[in-house]
């Protein structure tokens, strides 16, 4: 079924653990987390109307072929440590979809990429938490898809560029990761990885915002940009972003969400139109 707008997609930032439902950790700035909460509540009048279903593609979710998770009733993973015991009883009763997933198996069978189905994984802490703030009455049915172990990041735009159509269809592709992923030195007061983040958000703003061919060629050598593996000593928490960009194909993409936290610059992207 064609859907009389085609839907962008997107890259967000999921924050840290249950980091929207609870109270900052002691130290923390009050508000730390706020501006990335008002930017995930935003997205639905960003995307400007409501999709049929939504794909996710998690930073915690690897598998050694794409394998599609679709359940009628889903259980969550709380995959996060050390948080407040309410936040292990969190709620998100999202629904799958039968059709999305076959359809997501289908797409990325006729481009040759072999894919897996699973039934019973619950959802992780990468799709539910953000979700609670962007659709917080899991109205919307969801169908995540893990990466590849191999996180390749040629592989993953291709994946992306598979799974296209979708976005005719009513579904919004998202991929939700960190565009800054180094725990390590996250909570360092120290100059230079703020530089680091610094340099390496200014570089990935470019390449996104470039046009779709640069674009690709540029992320797909993502790891010689400046700093790169000092953002990214693994990838993981980057590598959803490819699957949001080869799905773009020719649409341009932009920035739409960039702060600072504690020192680190974190940001979010959106291909295709936005709405007006």
């Amino acid at each position: 079924m064609k859907y009389p707008m085609r839907l962008p997609t997107l890259f967000i930032p999921h924050g840290g653990g249950p980091c929207f439902f609870m109270e900052p950790m002691p130290g923390m700035p009050p508000d730390i987390w706020d501006k990335m909460a008002a930017y995930l509540r935003g997205i639905p009048q960003a995307v400007g109307r409501r999709p049929k279903a939504v794909l996710v593609i998690s930073a915690h979710w690897e598998c050694e072929r794409p394998t599609v998770l679709n359940a009628d009733d889903y259980t969550l993973l709380y995959d996060y440590y050390g948080f407040p015991e309410h936040t292990y009883r969190l709620a998100y009763p999202a629904h799958g979809s039968e059709d999305v997933a076959s359809r997501v198996r289908e797409l990325l069978g006729q481009t040759g990429i072999a894919s897996d189905e699973e039934h019973q994984r619950g959802l992780d802490h990468g799709v539910f938490i953000p979700f609670k703030l962007i659709y917080p009455d899991a109205d919307i049915p969801i169908v995540q898809l893990s990466l590849q172990h191999d996180l390749d990041p040629a592989t993953h735009l291709a994946i992306g560029r598979a799974l296209a159509p979708l976005r005719d269809e009513g579904v919004l592709i998202v991929g939700s990761g960190l565009s800054y992923h180094n725990l390590r030195e996250f909570f360092s007061p120290e100059a230079n990885p703020n530089a680091a983040s610094a340099n390496f958000d200014a570089w990935l703003g470019k390449a996104v915002e470039a046009a779709p061919a640069e674009r690709e060629q540029l992320l797909m050598n993502w790891q010689q940009a400046p700093n790169a593996r000092e953002c990214h000593p693994h990838s993981e928490h980057l590598i959803p972003l490819m699957v949001a960009a080869g799905a773009a194909k020719d649409d341009m993409g932009q920035v739409t969400y960039r702060e600072v936290l504690l020192g680190k610059t974190v940001a979010g992207f959106q291909f295709g139109s936005l709405a007006r």
